[in-house]
């Protein structure tokens, strides 16, 4: 029996955008709440109470980043690299809560409209739509390959073009007087929004229950490693997500000839690697002889 372990990393470190993200963000919503409050602008309110919860989850996802790269211990043998999961998760929920508290408002003003200084909300808002780019584009490069970059990413991607249909609320009540525009618009943040967050908690979900994480084609792995060489039957595959960016895999080969060839699980490991994008692969090999899936027949390829 041998036992085989590729624990290889690219973690890119964004502690400098999470800073300048929560800087500016903060700043942005101490600006937009008081306006807010001062003109009478729910919209205002709305985006700058949604604004306040993407700075909780860019601390979040920050301080989840930062425990990541803490070195495994012998209680906590992977270290703490799901933080990064439950963040994403602690994220989708609060954005959840601050929606459904502000569309309960909004609600509110269509039967009590409020008067609304239409010039505060475009100028406030125009500032957040230049805030919430340059926030987005500081996480852009990661997105792809990180749920807690891409929660980042596409909350304040969101947020820019939340801010600008603000600006245009405000554009269409200096021009109308239509009061009942003010909540509409943002009964529209909020359904925005809530697009956005169902996204990241059906992903954040699927990886803290330990699902295969998307991307990866698990018939596809079936059949690489069954045709690879001497491999004449493999038994529980299991591949599960280690945090937002790694995924592991543990898997039994039977083989024909365990000692044939001396680069056998290196080589594996490899490919599992660059193919795949498994980073933690171990690996038990058995021979053909006996019966190996005695303990899980349906799991036998």
């Amino acid at each position: 029996m041998d036992m085989a372990h590729d624990h290889s990393h690219q973690v890119s470190n964004y502690n400098r955008a999470f800073a300048i993200g929560v800087m500016l963000n903060v700043i942005f919503v101490a600006i937009e709440s008081g306006y807010g409050f001062a003109a009478g602008s729910l919209a205002l309110i709305a985006d700058a109470g949604h604004n306040l919860s993407d700075v909780l989850g860019l601390l979040l996802a920050w301080g989840a980043s930062l425990l990541a790269t803490k070195p495994a211990t012998e209680k906590r043998t992977y270290g703490f690299r799901k933080v990064t999961i439950m963040a994403s998760l602690a994220s989708a929920v609060l954005l959840l809560v601050a929606m459904g508290s502000i569309a309960w408002e909004a609600i509110g003003r269509f039967f009590d409209p409020k008067p609304v200084e239409g010039m505060t909300v475009i100028l406030v808002a125009a500032i957040g739509v230049v805030i919430n780019t340059i926030t987005a584009l500081l996480f852009i490069s990661g997105q792809k390959n990180d749920l807690n970059i891409r929660g980042a990413f596409l909350h304040m991607a969101a947020d820019a073009g939340v801010s600008f249909g603000v600006v245009v609320a405000g554009i269409i009540i200096m021009v109308t007087g239509w009061l009942f525009i003010d909540p509409l618009i943002s009964l529209i943040i909020v359904a925005v929004i809530l697009v956005g967050t169902w996204s990241l908690l059906r992903d954040s979900m699927r990886l803290a229950i330990d699902s295969v994480p998307e991307g990866i084609d698990m018939p596809e792995i079936k059949r690489y490693l069954t045709g690879f060489e001497n491999v004449y039957q493999l038994h529980d595959l299991h591949v599960w997500p280690m945090s937002t960016t790694e995924v592991a895999l543990s898997v039994h080969l039977v083989v024909v000839n365990e000692s044939s060839n001396n680069d056998f699980l290196p080589k594996l490991q490899k490919q599992l690697h660059e193919r795949f994008g498994i980073g933690h692969s171990t690996i038990q090999i058995e021979r053909q002889d006996g019966d190996p899936c005695m303990l899980n027949k349906d799991g036998c390829v």
